[in-house]
């Protein structure tokens, strides 16, 4: 048995991935929201933080009153992370309008994985031309 083909590399072709962070501050809410939040604190602590496409939502409303709205998204060119970027914004103020939450100082940080920087071990994966 011999090796399979090894594919080429077509960047027009190529999906990327982008994360994107929107960070903001909850505000002005009821002491009945508070509440809420506070109860269901332990769903949205940091160690269930992941970047999803529907979006995951951290606090720690104990300790201060911001929020951390993580999504993933993908797109074909360079260009495609300020649309996800948008989408992301608007899936956070739709998490948050849809539970009657206040919030400001809404304000997002996208990346784009593929322009990440290479790891040790993909590093020398990619010098092998495993990669």
């Amino acid at each position: 048995m011999g090796r399979a083909p090894r594919r080429s590399y077509d960047p027009g072709m190529t999906t990327r991935t982008f994360r994107i962070t929107v960070r903001g501050a909850f505000d002005a809410l009821t002491d009945d929201q508070r509440a809420e939040l506070l109860a269901r604190a332990a769903d949205h602590d940091i160690l269930h933080a992941a970047f999803t496409t529907e979006g995951t939502v951290t606090y720690d409303l104990a300790a201060r009153p911001f929020f951390t709205f993580r999504y993933l998204d993908s797109g074909e060119a360079e260009e495609d992370i300020l649309a996800a970027t948008e989408r992301a914004e608007t899936a956070a103020r739709g998490w948050l309008t849809g539970r009657g939450y206040g919030w400001k100082n809404l304000a997002s940080h996208a990346e784009d994985l593929s322009e990440a920087p290479l790891g040790k071990r993909r590093r020398r994966a990619a010098a092998r031309g495993d990669a």
